[in-house]
């Protein structure tokens, strides 16, 4: 199968296509063949291979969703048969999406409606299982609460704004000038250009707020965060970084990789409740271009390869 290959830590550069060896179904696995694939913004941190993104052994596949048709059934598997329309999020510290085809276990994927394409269905993968994790399981929003999402033109902070709102939150997010119009079209209640605006300016009104910035955005998180509120993160805070108050929780969610939240996620779109983000598209073969696009940060929506 043909791939894209890490052949070392570094720049983009080090993104080589080129072949690898087709995965072979074990016991309670299915192999995919992968027509769509996301980038991440995992996916050039691991590239890089700083501090827990380091890799030991090259080459390297990277990618963590897709979607695609099953061609191979293993051993015990009775949800999927060769030909069904699936997709999926490898499981934590698994990766090989950025290929033809991925070998992984059944219980991590499930089937994908016709009313979502290939590319729709790998740009709402992971995204969809972090935004997920993150406000219902952790936070735990209810409504009439206020939330702070931070950068929220990404593709797991859009799709955190659309289920806030879904779930009657009052919704602040920050994004640059140009990306005003697509946050407000996805439920955001109230836009803070982060280029002229300090949101810390806006008091401590939040019940949570969802960091997926990270760095010295942090700090000013806990700024708005009412006494007992709650500051949920996926983007890691500077070295050393100590949270400045004891009244409120700073928490991690535990993003589960399982076909109950995909069905969540379902069963959202179903309802209308959120739509796919907005997608650019690659080939495979230029995963180096993409993830310049993808480490400079300012995405609107997702980074999909076109695969097949």
């Amino acid at each position: 199968m043909k791939a894209v290959l890490l052949m070392n830590h570094g720049g983009p550069e080090m993104l080589h296509y080129g072949d690898a060896p087709d995965p072979v179904a074990g016991p309670g696995d299915v192999v995919v063949d992968i027509h769509a694939a996301s980038v991440n913004g995992a996916d050039y941190k691991v590239r890089v291979g700083h501090g827990r993104y380091k890799l030991n052994h090259f080459p390297h596949i990277l990618g963590r969703d897709f979607s695609g048709l099953v061609s191979q059934v293993g051993a015990g598997v009775t949800d999927f048969k060769v030909g069904d329309a699936v997709f999926g999020v490898t499981d934590q510290g698994i990766e090989g999406a950025y290929a033809e085809k991925i070998a992984i276990k059944a219980a991590l994927v499930a089937k994908k409606p016709a009313s979502l394409n290939h590319a729709e269905a790998a740009a709402l993968g992971l995204v969809s299982l972090t935004a997920l994790t993150a406000i219902e399981d952790t936070a735990q929003l209810k409504t009439g609460q206020i939330i702070l999402i931070q950068g929220g033109a990404g593709g797991v902070a859009g799709f955190a704004v659309q289920l806030a709102k879904h779930l009657g939150a009052t919704v602040i997010t920050t994004a640059s000038a140009g990306n005003h119009a697509y946050v407000r079209s996805l439920g955001a209640d109230r836009v803070i250009d982060y280029n002229r605006q300090d949101f810390t300016t806006i008091g401590p009104i939040c019940d949570v707020v969802f960091d997926t910035v990270g760095g010295n955005v942090r700090a000013g998180c806990y700024a708005v965060l009412k006494p007992g509120g709650k500051l949920v993160w996926i983007a890691p805070a500077p070295d050393g970084f100590k949270p400045p108050r004891d009244d409120v929780q700073t928490l991690r969610p535990d993003v589960k990789r399982d076909r109950a939240h995909l069905e969540r996620l379902l069963a959202l779109l179903e309802a209308g409740a959120v739509r796919p983000p907005t997608i650019v598209r690659y080939k495979l073969a230029d995963a180096a271009q993409a993830h310049r696009v993808s480490e400079a940060r300012h995405l609107q929506g997702k980074l999909v390869f076109e695969v097949r």
